[in-house]
């Protein structure tokens, strides 16, 4: 029997070459986001589309409700709409702060606990938070996104170990440069927020090397592969790295002292 999957973010980057990839190897896959505009040509390989807000208690309970009703249950979570705002932390709103945690932490936290009863009841479930190798490393500019990341590190190993006993993984996904709408419009808002204060030399020189990110970054396909490999599995590994340069950095972090490494990264930014 098909499995059924639920991937977040389907509009665009990492959640639509997902939804494609699984629905072309033989998954039931409901793809969902905000912009369901953007998601009719999913129709076109089998795709459901769901208007989803991440941030909305009546939307999340509603694309549930709705596959439930129609599929039985959610049996494959992957959690991939996000938010990647950058600005110095002086500089960035608080609301802004908060909507980016909303979408990234605790919308991601919401989702799963609506899913985990069936799970828990069917014995079988695969949780996958998309993360990113900003779940590990810092960049200046970069406070709020990595906040959210990090802590969805730290949630992801913590629910790791409450629902193993009912045959549910967790799996972490840490992409490195990917290609994604995201990066042109985390570094537009960051020159809007830090171009012109005290920090936007800096937020030049991070401009500049996302730039170069977004010159080498993978294809999204990299990142569904990797996600395919974590859900078939039967002891998927916790984590599970990719695309442009993910690696390397995480070696360098893994060597370095925090200052070396800092010194490391602020070397990228002249």
């Amino acid at each position: 029997m098909k499995k059924t999957v639920l991937i977040t973010g389907a509009s665009a980057g990492i959640g639509k070459a997902t939804a494609i990839y699984l629905a072309q190897n033989g998954y039931n896959v409901y793809g969902a986001a905000r912009r369901i505009e953007k998601m009719q040509d999913l129709k076109g390989y089998g795709i459901k589309p769901i208007s989803l807000d991440v941030t909305s208690e009546e939307s999340l309970v509603a694309c549930i409700e709705q596959i439930v009703m129609e599929a039985g249950s959610v049996d494959i979570l992957i959690n991939n709409a996000g938010s990647g705002y950058y600005g110095a932390l002086e500089d960035m709103s608080i609301s802004d702060a908060k909507y980016q945690m909303e979408v990234n932490l605790f919308g991601v936290a919401r989702l799963i606990q609506l899913v985990l009863p069936s799970m828990r009841k069917n014995k079988f479930g695969k949780i996958v938070n998309i993360s990113s190798v900003g779940g590990k490393i810092t960049l200046p500019m970069g406070g709020w996104y990595h906040a959210s990341k990090f802590a969805i590190e730290g949630l992801s190993d913590a629910l790791r170990k409450e629902v193993k006993s009912f045959g549910i993984d967790v799996i972490v996904v840490e992409p490195g440069g990917t290609k994604s709408e995201m990066v042109g419009l985390g570094t537009d808002y960051m020159m809007k927020v830090s171009g012109k204060t005290a920090y936007g030399q800096l937020a030049k020189g991070v401009g500049k090397m996302y730039a170069k990110i977004e010159k080498d970054a993978a294809e999204p396909i990299v990142i569904a592969k990797l996600i395919k490999e974590g859900i078939e599995t039967n002891n998927p590994k916790t984590r599970y790295v990719g695309a442009s340069g993910a690696k390397l950095m995480l070696f360098f972090r893994k060597v370095l002292s925090d200052k070396l490494f800092d010194k490391m990264v602020m070397s990228q930014m002249k």
